[in-house]
């Protein structure tokens, strides 16, 4: 199908005269399209029918025998491993549907599945219409000559995990690694041989569950003369003529024997824009391209990202009336940006930039990696969505990477990212492995891509497609010990999927955002090297994934100043009111086997207490439950602070090169939101509560801010800023006895330019001069604060840099902390108060759902005052009773 063009200046007349003598012929307007759902309570069966309970529909295996009592909450203790048989049992939803229409007045009628999770036979009215292998696809079903005036369906499901190994089986010419999951990782085998999500048969935060179930919607449309399967809209920018339009692209199924005139009407009231177009639709399945121009008079605000500007969007109302007078109205909202990603060379450095400019403006991205939000997908709200999703924003990010271990998300997920200016790395779903390439497999995922990518690009939210993760660097680096003279085999395959399939097409189906084939990579550089670079981890390129849990965190000089960091992080333990939910007392202790099966990443518990022994005590309580307890608060300190220095070092890297390295212009450390209860990276723990690595990042992602490091013996201090304006602020310097509560000195240097968009130099100091300038202070009896402010409350968050180890601080007294809580509104007042200072005060409203305004900080002052927002109804008595308080100096 095509688009004939825009009529001319006279076209509401002609579309009056047109649908006038389409009307006036002998066939009367056709009906619009008959649509009727599936979803509710489905029969759901066992392989040998021994269970037979009610399932909902969308929905899964697990939540369905959750639901009606048949197992406990998969998730408390040790039931991943005892609930492995539901996995492998071949399960069966089926229900009897009366037509809700009379199937003679409709030429076709399709049975549409938006996703089907996943190896499943569809059978209608004992007849088999087809069958699904992508959880990631949709399907759509002829059924007209099946379809009866009432109907029997069945969705016969195969186990995911027998469907992997048998086609792993079957795939003999050679191995296709990894086989299966580490030991540690408790789970399933094979499933890079099946299109489902990855991190379901296991992953090193997460559990095993590989369910099956209808997970998306599903309904019957019937029609006749067309369809509408898919709508798109993407903004294109002119720079020569300052012009803005739109793309929008439509997908017809045609029920013809011959093409069918058809008129569309595009308007856009705000921007004073309305196009009507003369348009052929030919038969079959094809698509209608149109292109509106959007009027220069028009005042159009663009989209900008969080931080940047307002998430300014436009109702569209796009109208098609086919000769026959089959009609179609779709509303729809516009958004317009541009997005470049610029990989160029740098004065004074090896290799390329990158990083993101949108509308024109080079943006430091700063957020996290997400992955999916609960094994089950059925328990994602909309409310945790929310949830999750504000938590980002109210940490100050503005970019969220969307892994390829786990699903597309559902499309509330990029519509609030759209609201909220969260910009979206989009991964595809392959990772940490390699794939199959035979024709079954390829068709398979030309099928996923189509669907996803003409699903999600109309989003402003989504900036940039990722074709896998860590997919080059494994080849790169051999982590699978593929042999060298097998390495060709493998390669080709990668290009074969990523390359010739996957890019070509996304290049097809969206020219408007930038397409990388893996993530880390080189870029164009690897392109350059056939796609496959020799040393994806090269600094001077691409972005770049960072792990270290043998060196010390603190020290600065042990990260990679990359282009751009989109993974580095630090485990840390969930809270105990989370753990306690899925766990018995006998669990509660750092060394039980609960702890110990919990633990999905080798080693990890034991990594999270040395790296925090560098420099705190540990815990060495007498009380088993209150040492179990410490621990958990005490790698949450160490998680929070490592991410803090190394975040802060790349904040402080944008603007500067340092021996052929820098200009880094990304942070995303992994990973923001958790799968269930467990040692994990997030900095979200399951069900949203924040984690004191989510406040820390409130701080250190704060578009405005001053950050300290040590080098040489001095200290020195950036001022770092995402604001769009240069500003003279004043830079305020304190040093705080650890034994004392009013600062001992304080220097405020006035006039400090600080550059918007940019990270510059602001102090230095030697550390031995700064500690005789403030009287007795020593690097162990002192800590140093700083912060920038300004006029009309433009002002950063406190900042600090520790002088020494904490467990060498000299001073650190029992702060006596105090709270009293009081309603103020829809959220709560907490007065604290302090004898002493106190590092890592750390508030926790036990099982009350909500955040603070601010925790795990450090407490300078006598009395500071914390404000609570409530998730849920609560009140100030609850609250108060829940209310816990933690500084560092209870731990012994």
């Amino acid at each position: 199908m095509h688009a004939l063009g825009p009529a001319p200046g006279c076209a509401l007349s002609v579309l009056l005269l047109l649908v006038a003598s389409w009307r006036g012929g002998s066939t009367a307007p056709l009906a619009p399209p008959e649509v009727h759902s599936l979803q509710g309570s489905w029969r759901l069966s066992n392989g040998n029918g021994s269970l037979v309970l009610g399932g909902d529909v969308p929905g899964c295996v697990h939540t369905a025998l959750l639901r009606h009592g048949l197992i406990q909450d998969p998730y408390y203790r040790f039931n991943d491993l005892a609930y492995a048989w539901i996995s492998l049992d071949n399960w069966t939803y089926s229900r009897d549907f009366k037509t809700p229409f009379d199937i003679r007045t409709w030429q076709k009628v399709s049975l549409v599945f938006d996703g089907v999770d996943t190896v499943a036979q569809i059978v209608v009215n004992n007849v088999t219409v087809g069958r699904t292998d992508n959880m990631f696809n949709r399907y759509s079903f002829d059924i007209t000559d099946v379809i009866k005036e009432v109907n029997a369906i069945h969705v016969n499901f195969v186990s995911a995990v027998w469907y992997a190994a048998e086609q792993s089986k079957n795939h003999q010419a050679y191995r296709v690694p990894p086989e299966c999951p580490p030991p540690v990782q408790k789970g399933q085998c094979h499933v890079n041989f099946i299109r489902k999500e990855q991190c379901s048969f296991s992953w090193d935060w997460g559990p095993s569950f590989p369910t099956q179930g209808i997970w998306k919607d599903v309904r019957i449309e019937a029609y006749n003369l067309c369809r509408l399967l898919y709508f798109s809209v993407t903004p294109q920018y002119v720079q020569n003529t300052q012009q803005w339009s739109l793309k929008i692209e439509l997908d017809f199924d045609v029920i013809s024997s011959k093409p069918v005139a058809a008129l569309a009407t595009v308007s856009i009231p705000e921007l004073q824009t309305q196009q009507t177009f003369t348009v052929e639709l030919r038969p079959g399945e094809g698509s209608t391209v149109l292109l509106v121009n959007i009027s220069k008079a028009a005042a159009l605000e663009t989209w900008w990202p969080r931080g940047h500007g307002n998430q300014t969007g436009y109702n569209m109302t796009t109208t098609f009336i086919a000769e026959g007078g089959c009609k179609i109205e779709k509303l729809s909202k516009v958004y317009f940006r541009t997005i470049e990603l610029v990989e160029e060379p740098i004065p004074g450095s090896p290799g390329l930039s990158f990083y993101f400019r949108i509308n024109g403006l080079p943006i430091f991205m700063k957020g996290s990696n997400w992955i999916p939000a609960d094994s089950f997908q059925d328990r994602v709200t909309s409310k945790r969505l929310r949830i999750l999703l504000q938590s980002a924003v109210d940490a100050n990010m503005n970019m969220l990477r969307v892994w390829g271990g786990g699903i597309y998300e559902q499309d509330e997920f990029y519509e609030i990212c759209n609201e909220l200016g969260i910009m979206i790395w989009q991964d595809f779903m392959f990772a940490v492995a390699l794939y199959p390439t035979d024709h079954s497999f390829l068709d398979s995922v030309r099928a996923e891509i189509t669907h996803q990518v003409k699903r999600l690009k109309s989003h402003p939210s989504v900036i940039l497609w990722s074709g896998n993760n860590e997919n080059e660097a494994a080849i790169a680096y051999n982590w699978f010990s593929i042999p060298s003279t097998k390495k060709s085999v493998y390669a080709d395959d990668y290009v074969t999927l990523y390359v010739k399939n996957i890019r070509e097409i996304v290049l097809a189906e969206d020219e408007t955002r930038p397409f990388i084939t893996s993530s880390p990579t080189n870029g164009v550089e690897s392109a350059k090297e056939g796609w496959l670079a020799h040393a994806p981890y090269d600094t001077h390129f691409g972005d770049n994934h960072y792990y270290n849990y043998v060196s010390d965190c603190w020290d600065w000089t042990t990260f990679p100043r990359t282009r751009f960091a989109s993974e580095y992080g630090f485990q840390s333990w969930p809270s105990f009111s989370a753990l306690a939910q899925v766990s018995s007392e006998e669990d509660w202790s750092y060394v039980s086997n609960f702890s110990l099966h919990r633990q999905h990443h080798a080693h990890g518990n034991d990594q999270m207490l040395n790296q925090a022994a560098l420099h705190f005590k540990l815990p060495q309580e007498g009380n088993p439950l209150k040492n179990f307890k410490h621990s958990i608060y005490l790698t949450q300190i160490m998680q929070a602070q490592c991410i803090k220095s190394q975040t802060e070092f790349y904040r402080r890297s944008q603007s500067e090169i340092i021996n052929g390295e820098g200009r880094t212009m990304g942070a995303l450390y992994w990973q923001l939101n958790d799968i269930w209860q467990a040692p994990s990276w997030a900095s979200l723990e399951y069900g949203g509560k924040w984690k004191m690595l989510h406040y820390f990042a409130q701080r250190f992602f704060a578009p405005l801010l001053p950050v300290a490091y040590e080098d040489k013996g001095a200290l020195y201090i950036y001022g770092i800023s995402d604001l769009h304006t240069d500003y003279e602020l004043t830079l305020r310097v304190s040093l705080h006895d650890w034994g004392l509560t009013e600062p001992v000195c304080t220097l405020a240097k006035e006039g400090v330019l600080i550059k918007g968009g940019a990270a510059v130099p602001i102090y230095k100091e030697p550390i031995s001069d700064l500690l005789k300038r403030c009287g007795n202070c020593t690097r162990q009896s002192c800590v140093v604060t700083l912060s920038l402010e300004g006029e009309e409350e433009l002002s950063s968050p406190s900042n600090y840099h520790f002088l020494s180890s904490l467990k060498d601080a000299v001073g650190l007294k029992n702060p006596q902390l105090l709270a009293s809580v009081s309603q103020e509104g829809d959220q709560f007042q907490i007065i604290l108060e302090a004898t002493a200072i106190a590092p890592f005060v750390w508030l926790d409203a036990g099982n009350i759902p909500g955040r603070f305004s601010d925790n795990g900080f450090l407490l300078t002052e006598k009395r500071r005052v914390i404000l609570f927002y409530p998730w849920e109804t609560t009140s100030a008595k609850e609250l108060e009773k829940s209310l816990s308080l933690t500084s560092l100096t209870d731990i012994s």
